[in-house]
């Protein structure tokens, strides 16, 4: 850019719009005449103007049709819509960017504009083929650019070097002595900061108010994290005092500096960035000024006034430089201001003074403006429309606008500022619950909310200061508070002081920030959940001000539950934990300097009453939160079993250290019923969850640690499930599932219909009235189904509709209809588009442009509609004129004809009539004057009819003295050809195509007919109302229709109009030929039952590598139902409780056999995992098993969600029944769930029919339950410690005498010990005591050599530890066992092995199949493995054997009695196990059932063939083939093993003689 067009962009007017250039460029002048002369005769370039010119002759251009070529343009292509642009565009560039660029001035010469614009047509070229029209747009708009630019930028523009003058050609006004004259240059600068400071805009407003001091960093914190270099005018001063600038160059750079930083942190246009941009426009323009100003003597009069100016000017600089520096700003410091003038206008209007609290706080929030001097509060002013935003009002239970509270308000509806600030909260949090977080209006009310807390923080300071109560409830009586009050409320200020005053050392940081307000429930909707009580400082400190605190304890309690919600919430070492920490800390000091709360005095009787009353500690009622944290507690603690045992004593404390080292080992999160105990009494627990979640981990500590077949296991287990049904019991089958989406859609739908049908004109007309006349059969296609807005109707009342484009089908379908059977100019063709453009506004208002729904409809848009229209113009508007030309001429036909037909016999020749006419304007019978433009009644041509309506025309007198007239028929509705749908205005009339003369003495009367737009707001003078009718459109009786009339032609009328008192309300009326049963008719067109699904067709694919006479699908119908690539399905599972999940990634027939392959999903059961583990509800996890599978063995659909979409959306047309959830893959090897990134995604072609989804407005909290291995190992472990020996249990009743008891004790009493031994009845159990020796040994052992070593140590650590309980007992004989030698552990093994064969000699044959045995049915599919040290979670647990226990014996049938002592604790077998006789008898035995007599399907198995099985090459490596050497004569091993597989069963069963083979 030359040095000219910066000099001149300092002046020019077009500076002032764009802003000025750099300073270091714009503060060279020239040094030379020469130079000056140049400047002068080239004619100076404003770049940026010219840059703005090129743009706009760009937008602007449009082609013949007057459709503007840049819409193209004006937005790249969305990536989700055409992915393939941005692989052919590298550096994708649009209209809209451009802009953006032009509005931030980064543009320095026009050949960067031109370098964008060249890219974005050339992006445009390389994307699109030569025919379209976006390659033939970008073409021309390029010849377009080039052309306009040459017109701007002529030759030598910019040629000129962009020089910087030296220091000593920065002043050639001022001599050399003036400028090393340190006074002179301060003073230069003194008037140059004096031109910035002193500059106002033309409202007054002073430029440089928001640059004399830099924000603060306490609320623009990232101000100073973006802005590397901060300056203010403060700053700029202050070095010119202590002079150290130099030159004009240096104070020039720092004001540029300034600039820059405003404008790099604010947004371009707002008030802010073009401050800046004046800003340095006055420094140039001033220093300019300077520059050029003529050199002065100096003589002492000027040196003085010079030097007084100084003076002055200094002043400035030390106002700026010891403003006030401990003013804290506003929290809108520079961003928000207010308007004086409204604010007085407001306050007349609601008839409240501008001091009153309450108005201020309403005008605090009513005229907050930003930096652009815009109104906050434009869109709370009115509610929205009913119409438009039906939802609103069916989400919004409260509406509320800035309307009604102006009203309340003038009405001293509003006794206090809390009352205010309720109704203004209100109104703030209803449209942040409706709108979207990254919408302007959710923004512009979270705005308005700090500017209404600042506000209310301001009113509260002031009323401090004031002593007045201001905020108080009772403004009105102001009563003296006895001096104990103020004593109490001054130390509650002091503590509350002591905690907001507090700062962290070093970084001065105020630690109290975060405790003043509670957290955003849109930015933190989980925090309401964990905190029930949530708390803050600015509660705290209107309950002080509103005295809500009767004792100082109270007020502490609220400090520290505020403290315990940030630790509970926050992770332990974050900030928010430290900060609650040392404020806690903070408070507890300060209480105990301020020392002890002087005692009351309590002379008073009412005083003395009321300290009797209540207790001064803390309340007698336990809060709903600790009522459910003490039910959950004692259900577990209190817990028996038919025994009388209590399960929970072992878990109360934790085993020491020495004990177990082992365990602290194991379990690294270790924690006890006492532990859980203290936390509910310091109120640890902000929600039932949080202790449901300490009681699984302590329960899944005991599982982990303990053998699967301990005591400690079945306990843990079973308190587990007295938790689970305990919180289920609490919840009272409450589950916050998912709303219900397809009620969702068709509300949706629903709203969409009501809106379009609603919709009005103007004048009130609805435009859906015109198409009621349309037929619901299509004329050009009368096979399709009829269709109609009545069939729609029918259809969304049934809620038929579930599919938005299902929906806009059938809509677009009617008005696409209505224009293709009616004229282009017909009031019909013109109602369908604007209802048309209507439905695609309100569908994506609703929609939220796919941000609520997500459909293919949406890309349909109004640009498409209106190139459609276009299209159908072009094709039907030269019918239409070749039509018109035939009627014409058919017209001119008939009146020459009727012209021929007057001149009958009887009648006086034509010529003759015509020269003895007298035309007249007026004429009178019998005493009325009849007037052309007239209108009046004549004489109906039957007697059953009303009189005519005809507008007089002319008038005229005959040779024979008879008087005529001749006029327009206006025929009333019943007089027309129409539907019985159509309505009419009430006393509507329309003008006709009939003229004829009359005799006017069969005239009746007069009337008067109005235009539309007359008739509601104005009444013709001297007429009754009945006489008075209102025209809007004419009928064609021809083609038998209406058409509405754009201009009122009629002969201009004598009737004088005045204005209606009150404008007419807009009526309209049925047809008189509407039967009132007309819309039962409509329902034999509606669709009988079900919802109308989207029409689809099977869409073929080509596969590579696909097998010859493999025809692949994309989509596939089969058996009734559609089958798409990425389904998932349900396929027959025998033998499984649920069915498995399949999910379909290649879809294709075979020899007219349909299949799908695709990845398998196991339900939780069909994994291993400990009893303990919580799954979500309908989870699956994705396995490794991958299948072919025939189609044939579908049984349903479903949908298989990730745990993201599974929280935020739903496809509208499955069942919640039938969506799953996936998040973890199974690792069948490890027999673990890892989490996984998700599954594999499809991209269709557009032949498929994709899903519809709905996103939640709030993400759903989905539900864990048990396992589904609870119940049954509890069974389990019942039926194997079933039969104890009596004296351990004579064991149990003495040792566990724990008390039964209460609840929780109240909080405000100490809780009572776990561990206290009341004696209780057990509850009534049959004794194994009295079993006879024959009894016993009927019963099978369960015998090992740890169960055998027990046996024998336990009688001897019970000696040594006789006060020890059976648990502890327990213990000791795990810790025994772990340190048993290696060699001594086989010893007892061979001794149980042995033991066990003889009882089973022993065992009568006959009892094999006892009751007892028959139960270990189940308890042999039982979950027996051994838990791997480290393989699970670190978690706490309970104390039995450890991982190094001895494997039980093999048989796992049910356990008996051998020995007088059997302990309670089995070990897990480390491998497999052999099957003895007699279990394998068992297990044939339940195997059989009444269908069949074996339990192999050895028929099915003998039927199967090798053409008849598929098998992926994963199942074939799998085959046996090394049992063969090689394949031999056969192709593959596969067919090999066939035939091997045949011989033997021929040869082992002989099975070819039975059936002939």
């Amino acid at each position: 850019m030359s040095a000219s067009s910066k000099r001149r962009r300092a002046t020019s007017p077009s500076s002032s719009v764009s802003g000025g250039g750099d300073l270091d460029d714009a503060s060279s002048t020239p040094g030379s005449g020469r130079k000056r002369r140049r400047i002068s005769n080239v004619p100076p370039v404003d770049t940026i103007a010219v840059c703005h010119e090129l743009f706009n002759a760009v937008r602007d251009h449009k082609d013949d049709h007057g459709r503007q070529l840049s819409e193209v343009f004006q937005r790249v292509p969305k990536r989700r819509n055409q992915p393939d642009y941005y692989e052919t565009v590298s550096q994708p560039i649009d209209m809209t960017k451009i802009q953006y660029k032009l509005k931030s001035e980064d543009y320095n010469d026009v050949e960067q504009l031109t370098a964008d614009f060249q890219l974005m047509f050339n992006n445009a070229k390389s994307f699109y083929k030569n025919d379209t029209a976006e390659y033939q747009a970008a073409c021309k708009l390029w010849g377009l650019y080039l052309q306009t630019r040459n017109e701007f930028v002529q030759p030598g523009d910019g040629d000129e070097d962009d020089e910087d003058g030296d220091d000593m050609m920065d002043n050639p006004g001022m001599s050399t002595e003036d400028e090393t004259s340190t006074v002179n240059l301060k003073e230069l600068f003194e008037q140059l900061l004096e031109a910035l400071v002193s500059h106002a805009d033309p409202s007054g407003r002073h430029v440089s108010e928001l640059f004399q001091k830099l924000p603060s960093k306490m609320h623009y914190p990232d101000y100073y994290a973006i802005i590397k270099e901060p300056i203010d005018l403060r700053t700029i001063a202050q070095r010119i005092q202590i002079g150290y600038y130099k030159s004009v160059n240096a104070m020039a750079k720092d004001i540029d500096l300034m600039a820059k930083n405003a404008k790099t942190y604010n947004e371009p246009g707002s008030q802010v960035f073009k401050d800046a941009n004046t800003i340095k426009k006055v420094f140039i323009q001033r220093k300019t000024e300077l520059e050029h100003a003529e050199p002065t003597k100096s003589s002492l009069r000027i040196r003085n006034r010079r030097s007084g100016q100084g003076d002055q000017l200094s002043g400035v600089s030390v106002a700026l430089h010891y403003g006030s520096e401990d003013e804290d700003d506003p929290v809108l410091s520079g961003s928000v201001c207010y308007d004086e003038g409204e604010s007085e206008a407001e306050s007349q209007s609601s008839s409240m003074e501008m001091s009153n609290p309450i108005f201020q706080l309403y005008e605090a929030v009513r005229g907050a403006r930003n930096n652009q001097g815009q109104v906050f509060s434009e869109p709370f002013q009115h509610l929205p429309s009913r119409r438009e935003y039906p939802d609103y009002y069916q989400q919004i239970k409260l509406p509320i606008a800035l309307q009604q509270i102006r009203a309340k308000m003038k009405n001293c509806e509003y006794e206090s500022v809390e009352q205010m600030d309720a109704d203004l909260t209100l109104m703030f949090e209803n449209a942040k619950r409706y709108n979207m977080p990254n919408s302007s209006i959710y923004k512009r009310a979270f705005r308005l909310q700090q500017i209404l807390q600042a506000k209310k923080r301001e009113l509260v300071r002031r009323d401090d200061e004031d002593g007045d109560s201001i905020l108080s409830s009772d403004t009105g009586s102001i009563k003296k508070k006895s001096h104990k009050k103020n004593v109490k409320k001054n130390r509650m200020k002091d503590l509350y002081d002591a905690v907001t005053e507090s700062r962290e050392a070093g970084t001065n940081r105020r630690l109290c920030d975060l405790f003043m307000f509670k957290p955003s429930k849109k930015d933190y909707p989980d925090y309401y959940k964990v905190i029930l009580e949530p708390m803050d400082l600015k509660t705290i400190e209107h309950n002080v001000r509103s005295e809500r605190y009767a004792t100082e304890d109270a007020y502490m309690d609220d400090m520290r539950l505020m403290f315990r919600n940030a630790r509970h919430y926050n992770e332990e070492g974050s900030q928010v934990y430290n900060d609650a920490d040392v404020l806690e800390k903070i408070l507890k000091d300060k209480r105990k300097e301020l020392g002890p709360f002087p005692e009351e005095d309590v002379g008073s009787p009412k005083l003395k009453l009321r300290k009797i009353g209540v207790s001064p500690k803390k309340s007698k009622y336990l809060t709903p939160l600790q009522q459910r944290l003490n039910e959950l507690y004692d259900a577990v603690r209190n817990f028996t079993d038919r025994r009388g045992r209590r399960l929970s004593t072992i878990f109360l404390r934790l085993p020491s250290r020495a004990e177990l080292p082992d365990y602290y080992a194991t379990i690294k999160r270790p924690i006890d019923m006492e532990r859980l105990r203290s936390h509910m009494a310091a109120g640890r627990y902000q929600d039932v969850e949080t202790l449901f979640e300490d009681f699984a981990l302590m329960f899944n500590n005991a599982c982990i640690y303990n053998e699967p077949e301990s005591l400690i296991y079945r306990d843990a287990l079973v308190l587990h499930r007295v938790l689970l049904e305990t919180r289920k019991q609490q919840e009272g089958g409450e589950d916050s599932g998912p709303p219900n989406v397809g009620h969702l859609v068709r509300e949706l739908i629903r709203n969409l219909f009501v809106s379009v049908l609603g919709h009005q004109d103007e004048e009130g007309r609805c435009y859906s009235d015109s198409l009621a006349e349309i037929p619901a059969v299509d004329p050009a296609a009368p096979e399709k189904p009829p269709q109609n807005f009545d069939v729609i109707r029918m259809n969304v009342d049934r809620g038929h509709y579930r599919r938005l484009d299902i929906f806009q089908e059938h809509m677009f379908e009617v008005l696409e209809k209505a224009r293709r059977l009616h004229r282009t100019d017909s009031e019909i063709f013109e109602d369908a588009v604007e209802l048309q453009q209507f439905f695609i506004k309100i569908r994506d208002e609703l929609c939220k442009n796919g941000e609520i729904l997500q459909s293919t409809s949406l890309n349909y848009t109004s640009k498409h509609l209106h190139s459609d229209v276009e299209q159908e113009k072009r094709e039907k508007i030269p019918i239409e004129i070749e039509e018109d030309k035939l009627k014409t001429e058919e017209e001119e036909q008939e009146n020459k004809e009727g012209e021929k037909a007057e001149d009958l016999p009887g009648e006086s020749c034509q010529s003759e009539s015509e020269s003895e006419r007298v035309y007249t304007q007026d004429c009178s019978f019998e005493n009325i004057t009849y007037h052309v433009g007239d209108f009046v009644y004549v004489e109906p041509s039957e007697p059953n009819l009303k009189p005519h309506i005809v507008c007089i025309e002319r008038l005229w007198e005959d040779e024979a003295g008879g008087k005529w007239l001749y006029g327009c028929w206006f025929y009333r509705p019943s007089e027309t050809f129409h539907l019985a749908t159509r309505k009419f205005l009430e006393k509507e009339v329309f003008k006709s195509d009939y003229y004829n003369k009359v005799s006017i003495s069969k005239v009746l009367g007069k009337c008067v007919v109005l235009f539309v737009k007359d008739y509601f707001k104005m009444q013709p003078e001297g007429y009754r109302a009945e006489d008075v009718f209102i025209c809007e459109s004419r009928y064609a009786g021809r083609n038998k229709s209406f058409k509405k009339i754009k201009i009122w032609a009629v002969p201009v009328s004598s009737v004088k109009l005045v204005s209606r008192e009150v404008p007419l309300p807009v009526v309209r009326v049925a047809s008189m030929f509407a039967k009132p049963d007309y819309d039962k008719l409509t329902i034999s067109y509606a669709g009988s039952g079900g919802f109308i699904d989207k029409e689809r067709e099977d869409a073929p694919t080509e596969m590579s590598g696909a097998d010859p006479g493999c025809q692949h699908y994309e989509q596939l119908h089969y058996n009734n139902m559609w089958f798409r690539v990425g389904d998932c399905v349900y396929i027959q599972s025998h033998g499984l409780s649920k069915p498995r999940v399949a999910r379909i990634e290649k879809l294709w027939v075979q020899n007219g056999t349909t299949f799908f392959f695709g990845p398998i999903f196991i339900h939780p059961e069909e994994t291993e995992h400990e009893p303990t583990k919580m799954f979500y509800k309908r989870e699956v996890f994705l396995s490794h098993l991958e299948e072919t599978l025939p189609v044939s063995c579908v049984t349903g659909k479903c949908m298989v969600s990730s745990f993201k979409d599974y929280l935020s959306c739903r496809s509208t047309e499955v069942s919640e029944e039938d969506v799953l959830l996936c998040e973890s893959r199974y690792i069948d090897t490890e027999k673990q769930m890892k989490k996984f990134k998700g599954l594999k995604r499809f991209s269709y072609s557009s032949k498929v029919v994709e899903d519809e989804i709905f996103y939640f407005r709030k993400l759903m909290v989905p539900q864990k339950e048990a396992s589904p291995f609870l119940d049954k190992k509890i069974n389990e472990l019942e039926v194997k410690l079933a039969d104890v020996e009596d004296e351990d249990m004579e064991d149990i009743d003495d040792d566990d005498e724990a008390p039964q008891t209460p609840s929780m004790p109240q909080v405000q009493t100490p809780l009572a010990s776990d561990t206290d031994t009341v004696p209780y009845t057990p509850q009534s159990t049959p004794k194994v005591k009295g079993l006879s020796k024959k009894e016993g040994a009927k019963r099978k052992i369960n015998m090992s050599g740890y169960i055998l070593f027990s046996s024998e140590m336990r009688a001897v650590i019970k000696a040594r530890h006789p006060d020890f309980s059976f648990g502890e007992l327990s213990r000791l004989v795990g810790t025994e066992w772990r340190n048993l030698e290696a060699t001594k552990k086989a010893e007892y093994e061979e001794r149980a092995a042995k033991i066990v064969d003889q009882q089973e000699r022993d065992r009568p044959p006959q009892k094999q199949a006892s009751p007892r045995a028959g139960m270990m049915g189940a308890g042999m599919n039982g979950m027996a493995g051994s838990p791997t040290q480290g393989s699970f979670m670190q978690q706490p647990g309970m104390f039995s054997p450890g991982p190094h226990a001895p494997p039980p014996y093999p048989g796992q049938g049910p356990p008996s009695h051998l020995q007088p002592t059997t302990p309670m604790f089995v070990a897990p077998p480390p491998k497999t196990q052999r099957v003895l006789h007699s279990e394998a008898y068992l297990k044939y035995i339940e195997g059989l059932n009444s269908e069949s007599t074996t339990v192999s399907k050895w028929d099915q198995t003998l039927k199967a063939q090798r053409r008849d099985t598929y098998m992926t090459k994963e199942q074939e490596s799998r085959l046996p083939a090394h049992w063969l050497k090689s394949k031999g004569a056969h192709t593959t091993m596969a067919d090999a093993l066939w035939r091997l597989r045949d011989l033997m069963l021929r040869d082992s069963l002989n099975i070819c003689q039975g059936y002939n083979l």
